[in-house]
C-alpha cells in the first residue's frame, strides 16, 4: 500500500506526530516511514515546505538544536488537530488496513509455499515407494531419520524423511506466523516481507530439489 495523502492530510498527520512530541525534519520523515511500514518515505521536499507553512500559520514553532531544526506544536495546531480528529482517524483506519491486508498476504504466500513444498515430497514419496528410493533421498536424509545403514529398508527411511520433513515444514509456518504476529503488533511490517518471503522459500525449494536429484 502506497498511502496518498488528500490535500490537507499530511500536514494534518505532520501535527499529530508533533502532538507527540517535538522533532526534527529527519524524524518527521522516519516516523512515517515507520509507520507506513517503509511503503511511504516523503522527500524533504515534500516535508520541509509544509512543515513551513504550518510555521507561517502559527501552528508549529521551530527553535535550533546545534545543526538541527526542532519542530514544536503550538496550542493553535493542538486546537486544530482535535477539530479534524474524525479526519485523523480516517487516516490511521487506513494504516491499520493496509499493515491487516499485509499480514494476510504473507500468510497465503506461506501457506502456498508449504503446499508447493507438500507436493514435492509427496511425488518424492510415491516415486520412492513405486519406482524404489529417490537417488540420495537416504543419504541426505540423516539428520535424526534413524539407521541408514545396510541393513535399513530404503523405502522405510524414505518414508520416514518424508514425514519429518512434513513435520518441519509445520513447525516452521507456526512459528514464521508467530513470529510475524509479534512483529505487527510491536510495530508495522515492511512491504518487501512478502517478495523476500518467496523469493528464500523458493530457494530452499530448489536446493531440496537439487540434492533429490543428485
Amino acid at each position: 500500500m502506497t498511502p496518498v495523502f488528500a490535500h490537507g492530510s499530511l500536514r494534518l498527520y505532520l501535527l499529530s506526530l508533533l502532538a507527540e512530541q517535538p522533532r526534527h525534519g529527519y524524524e518527521l520523515i522516519q516516523a512515517l516511514s515507520d509507520r507506513f511500514g517503509g511503503t511511504y518515505i516523503p522527500s524533504a521536499g515534500t516535508i520541509y515546505p509544509r512543515l513551513a507553512k504550518l510555521e507561517e500559520e502559527g501552528l508549529v514553532t521551530k527553535s535550533t538544536d546545534g545543526r538541527k531544526t526542532v519542530y514544536e506544536i503550538t496550542d493553535a495546531g493542538r486546537a486544530e488537530l482535535l477539530a479534524r480528529q474524525g479526519e485523523l482517524d480516517a487516516i490511521e483506519t487506513e494504516v491499520t488496513d493496509s499493515v491487516r491486508r499485509l499480514a494476510d498476504e504473507v500468510r497465503s504466500g506461506v501457506t502456498a509455499a508449504m503446499k508447493s513444498l507438500r507436493a514435492d515430497l509427496a511425488s518424492a514419496k510415491r516415486q520412492a515407494r513405486g519406482e524404489g528410493p529417490v537417488r540420495g533421498a537416504g543419504g541426505t536424509g540423516t539428520s535424526g531419520s534413524g539407521s541408514t545403514g545396510p541393513g535399513a529398508d530404503p523405502r522405510a527411511e524414505s518414508s520416514r524423511a518424508i514425514h519429518e520433513a512434513d513435520m518441519v515444514l509445520n513447525e516452521f509456518r507456526q512459528q514464521l506466523r508467530a513470529d510475524l504476529r509479534g512483529q505487527a503488533s510491536r510495530s508495522l511490517v515492511p512491504t518487501d516481507t512478502v517478495p523476500e518471503l518467496r523469493r528464500r522459500l523458493a530457494e530452499v525449494r530448489e536446493g531440496i530439489l537439487a540434492s533429490l536429484s543428485r
